[in-house]
């Protein structure tokens, strides 16, 4: 299996370097395949400039070899070309919008198939936001106010990002309907990856991610690990 990389929003940020170059990093540096998915942007038709953005960050993080797909909808999501794409990337990093357009887009799709190859045959794999949200197996969805079912590469999670500003409230919407499930945020401009131990956890970046547990809160800062 590949590595997580879980980011609360505000990306491609100064605080967000170090995570994103260690992502970088680990998908084998500056030759690695770095493949952006900027669907979720797609329901404002702003996926074009986001994948635009997101490419020009990592080539100043010295990536060489980046592609931002047009995976805008049920059709290109089944693009056979595209998700060769995803199936030969080191690292796939997922872009915040709306998260359930981003889940309808991509559910049972050959990309969405294509992920998760590349994933199990170790790729990096990145989200931030809305990304990051549908990567696990619960989230939340803005718009209509109700808990949906993820991608669920990381199992019985459910995430909140943007959890400094906006994302915060959130969690008081939904918190008696999770008991079962691990509740995270993570703050802006900071994310969360995992590495060798898939349940270890290491905060970069400016703010922190807290943990929701049954009986009490925990929070954790850039450079602390923890477990869940």
């Amino acid at each position: 299996m590949g590595i997580l990389l879980l980011e609360g929003g505000c990306e491609f940020q100064g605080e967000m370097e170090e995570p994103d170059k260690k992502a970088l990093a680990l998908a084998g540096g500056k030759n690695a395949r770095v493949v952006i998915i900027p669907t979720a942007a797609a329901a404002d038709n702003n996926s074009k400039r986001a994948g635009h953005t997101a490419s020009k960050w990592f080539r100043t993080l010295g990536a060489r070899h980046i592609s931002a797909l047009p995976i805008i909808d049920k059709n290109s999501a089944n693009d056979p070309e595209l998700s060769t794409e995803l199936d030969h990337a080191n690292l796939i990093y997922i872009l915040g919008g709306f998260p359930g357009y981003l889940d309808h887009t991509l559910k049972e799709s050959r990309c969405l198939n294509a992920l998760w190859v590349a994933y199990e045959k170790g790729a990096v794999i990145a989200g931030s936001s809305a990304g990051a949200m549908v990567l696990c197996e619960w989230y939340f969805d803005p718009a209509n106010k109700k808990i949906q079912k993820g991608i669920g590469i990381l199992k019985n999670v459910i995430l909140i990002p943007h959890h400094d500003t906006s994302g915060r409230s959130w969690h008081s919407l939904y918190f008696d309907n999770i008991s079962d499930i691990q509740c995270i945020g993570i703050d802006e401009q900071t994310g969360m990856m995992n590495q060798a131990d898939r349940h270890q956890w290491t905060v970069y970046g400016k703010g922190k991610v807290t943990l929701y547990l049954k009986t009490s809160i925990a929070t954790y800062r850039t450079g602390q690990s923890f477990r869940f």
